[in-house]
């Protein structure tokens, strides 16, 4: 077994194996581990993952580059509205200062959501380099079992255990412990950590919704400067007509998008960055003293409650903050920090001051809404015009390349009903297109604009997705911080207090002010959550279902070795959700069409809570007795973020893998004689397994992946011939020999012969004596949903001529 490229030793009889090394100080008492009906799975070492922060300079100056054109222009477009929001009401009736404790507020709010949490501690948080709430969710299930989904086997405690059993583990690893205990044993702890994950992905694609709306049309409104007479209908339609033509560029995908866009933005920042300079100079240059955090006291001080409640309309100078962890995948870590640091903050900051110091001059000015675009000077306006525009459109790309990449990590832990998924870059895997997405996209954001008509209303909506997605992220983080980070008492508490105090008040603030329309994101969240609660609970329910009416090994055998049993010629590919035992769907096809392909394998398609996994970890074989009639099971595992193969290549690959199985499995092979598994406490982490005269035993097929195959050992003449010599010593013969090579020639026969893919059609249905709220669930809103997403071969991309799909009624 094979992890990561680790080294360490394991011996077997008279063999050596070559598995695990780690850096753990164990002392491990020899571990039964019963043999279960099941495949090996190991979801919590990603094999030869591609961590963002080992990449090159050239690439992170690249990536860096990208970074502004898709993760900056929504956070470097929000000085076109935030104040004018936040005085919405006109300056004249406010105190001087309290300007300066908005920009106050403004500055360390900024600093503090956007750089300090999200840039400088949320993205070290990620997945294997990926980002976002679902990520988080993701990591969390590595760590500890919350997922819902009964997929899990007894051999994942291979490698937990190693980490569970130290001698005096200290007060962080109790805590880990604990936390670890809480979220595994209680059923309300997993349900909440679910429920809160899917409410901040199903805000986060609300969001999505409404910052193309604002963003433009804060930029067009800036049009009623130079054209007075054009109307709010006129301001509206133009803004839809910008979206249809941004939404429809979106398929050349985010690779080519970054790079046409990074320039335009480069240049806003720039030209912002000048203009806060220009004003700041001109108007007020005492505008500096608010970073003197004593102006945030005095403006509550003088206005209480509607200071208080203003700072909903202050949040939004950190919209895009979600958007930007989510979309870590699409970049780096490192390429994140710099151009952050050296781009978006100081040419944000300045924006800012720039603008305080012209209100502060003209507190009198009866409408501020466009006070962005008074603020420069005039012989500046058409290039900042055009470029506001330009770059407003561009600011929606970091939350439509977010809603992707959610959708993605819904897709692949079953969360949500089957959609196309693209890959727009071969460069860069997490870059992804997907259709349906963009079009619901592209539709919402036109009615929103259309219905809501004025950035005030809209920005309403959008106050309340962007609090509730910090508070959901602050508490995901926190236990990452107890389960994965293990880090001292004393930061996590520092972390959560300083965060959850400061994000209560402002969720506090926005939930004042429900009643006055943020109902849209909420409406929309809440058809999301049902969609992905329905969704996942029916296919928990019915994999449990599957689970429980698996076919046993000896029912097996009597359908194999029945007389009326006919073998055909070919390979038949047997698609299944189960990675435990063979589904009751196997005897319902025989009970109608008593024929089996010569050669069968049972594929289940698993995506694992990992980004990636590497093509030689990828597939994991066991064969079903009895052996002759050559009857194997396989775990094609993946990423959230693996493309899957065309049909022909997926075939290619399981079968040069399972070639390589049934070489390794005759050769490594002890019959049913058990073992016992000792862990050894130095440091190099390392095993032995050794013969046991009774009791249940690891099976070689169930320890052994394929990036441990003969085939790699005899890579390495030293290595071979010395196991060849142990093999000799096991009396491996020749007839042994001549049996393997007869296996895969029989195996590569049937290929040859042709390639029929078996997809099991299960219709779910309420069971007659179910509640009317559990039958309304199952059988209309579910079936609703599957009968209009993707079907399976399509998503597996199988050639409709070499299909048969079996159909097949569960009652849960």
């Amino acid at each position: 077994m094979a992890h990561h490229g680790r080294a360490g030793v394991a011996s077997w009889g008279s063999m050596e194996i070559v598995p695990y090394s780690g850096e753990l100080d164990l002392e491990l008492p020899p571990v039964d581990v019963k043999r279960q009906d099941s495949l090996y799975r190991d979801a919590t070492m990603p094999a030869h993952a591609d961590l963002h922060g080992q990449e090159s300079w050239v690439r992170t100056l690249r990536l860096a580059f990208q970074c502004v054109g898709i993760l900056y222009a929504d956070l470097g477009t929000s000085p076109l509205y935030v104040y004018a929001n936040t005085f919405k009401y006109g300056a004249s009736n406010h105190h001087p200062d309290d300007v300066l404790g908005v920009l106050s507020i403004i500055i360390y709010s900024f600093i503090l959501f956007t750089m300090i949490k999200i840039v400088f501690i949320a993205l070290y948080a990620n997945d294997e380099g990926d980002g976002g709430t679902f990520a988080l969710y993701s990591l969390i299930s590595r760590y500890a079992k919350v997922c819902l989904i009964p997929n899990q086997q007894a051999e994942d405690e291979l490698v937990s255990r190693r980490s569970r059993h130290r001698a005096n583990p200290s007060a962080t690893l109790r805590r880990a412990q604990w936390m670890k205990n809480l979220l595994e044993t209680s059923k309300a702890a997993k349900i909440s950590l679910f429920f809160l994950t899917i409410l901040a992905t199903a805000l986060a694609i609300s969001d999505c919704m409404l910052t193309p709306p604002i963003s433009v049309l804060a930029a067009v409104n800036g049009l009623k400067l130079r054209a007075p007479h054009l109307t709010t209908d006129q301001t509206v339609w133009i803004t839809v007509g910008i979206l249809v033509v941004f939404f429809s560029v979106q398929r050349f995908g985010t690779d080519k998008i970054g790079y046409t866009f990074a320039p335009v933005v480069f240049m806003w920042l720039l030209l912002m960055a000048g203009i806060g300079i220009y004003n700041m100079v001109k108007y007020d240059i005492g505008t500096l003293k608010a970073f003197n955090a004593k102006y945030i006291i005095d403006y509550f001080r003088r206005n209480k409650k509607k200071g208080w409640v203003s700072l909903g309309e202050i949040l939004l100078c950190f919209t895009g903050t979600e958007a930007l962890f989510a979309d870590l995948g699409y970049f780096s870590i490192r390429s994140i920090q710099l151009s952050f640091t050296f781009g978006l903050l100081p040419s944000v900051l300045l924006t800012y001051i720039g603008q305080a110091a012209y209100l502060r001059k003209h507190m009198n000015m009866p409408d501020i809404s466009n006070v962005f675009f008074n603020s420069i000077p005039s012989s500046l306006f058409w290039p900042t015009f055009v470029l506001a525009l330009i770059t407003s459109v561009i600011g929606s790309q970091a939350m439509v390349s977010c809603a992707f990449a959610t959708m993605s990590h819904l897709q692949a832990l079953n969360c949500f009903p089957r959609v196309k998924i693209l890959h727009t870059s071969r460069r860069y895997s997490g870059q992804l297109y997907i259709p349906e997405v963009n079009i619901f996209l592209c539709i919402s954001a036109c009615v929103v604009t259309l219905s809501f008509r004025t950035t005030g209303f809209i920005a309403k909506a959008h106050e309340i997705c962007v609090v509730l997605v910090m508070v959901i992220t602050t508490l995901l983080m926190t236990i990452v911080m107890l389960l994965v980070w293990k880090v001292n008492i004393w930061w996590i508490a520092i972390f959560f207090v300083v965060f959850m105090s400061t994000e209560s008040v402002y969720t506090a603030a926005v939930l004042y002010k429900f009643t006055h329309g943020p109902y849209v994101p909420l409406a929309m969240s809440a058809v999301l959550m049902l969609i992905m609660i329905v969704w996942h609970y029916v296919h928990v329910k019915r994999y449990k279902y599957e689970l429980e009416h698996t076919v046993s090994r000896d029912e097996v055998k009597d359908l194999l070795e029945h007389r009326d049993l006919k073998r055909v010629p070919g390979l038949g590919l047997f698609y299944t959700e189960l990675v435990q035992g063979i589904p009751p769907i196997f005897p319902h096809l025989i009970e109608k069409i008593p024929t089996v392909h010569s050669v069968i394998v049972f594929i289940t398609v698993k995506h694992l809570p990992i980004p990636h996994v590497d093509v030689s970890e990828r597939f994991l074989f066991r064969q079903v007795e009895p052996k002759q009639f050559m009857v194997f099971r396989c775990v094609a595992r993946y990423g959230y973020r693996d493309r899957l193969e065309m049909a022909n290549e997926f075939v290619k690959v399981l079968v040069e893998y399972l070639q390589y199985y049934v070489r390794d499995l005759n050769l490594y092979g002890v019959g049913d004689e058990p073992l016992k598994i000792i862990f050894h406490s130095a440091r190099g982490d390392s095993f032995s397994w050794e013969r046991k005269p009774s009791g249940h035993a690891i099976y070689a097929e169930e320890m052994l992946t394929p990036a441990q195959s003969f085939s790699e050992l005899a890579m390495h003449p030293v290595s071979m011939s010395s196991r060849l010599a142990h093999f000799q010593t096991g009396k491996m013969n020749l007839e042994e020999m001549l049996k393997i090579e007869e296996d895969q020639k029989i195996i590569q026969r049937e290929v040859d012969n042709g390639v029929i893919y078996i997809v099991g059609e299960s219709e779910v249905v309420a069971k007659p004596h179910s509640s009317l709220f559990k039958k309304i669930v199952v059988n209309y809103i579910y079936s609703f949903l599957r009968k209009n997403s993707r079907n399976g071969e399509k998503m597996l991309s199988i050639p409709r001529g070499q299909l048969l799909k079996v159909g097949i009624t569960y009652e849960i």
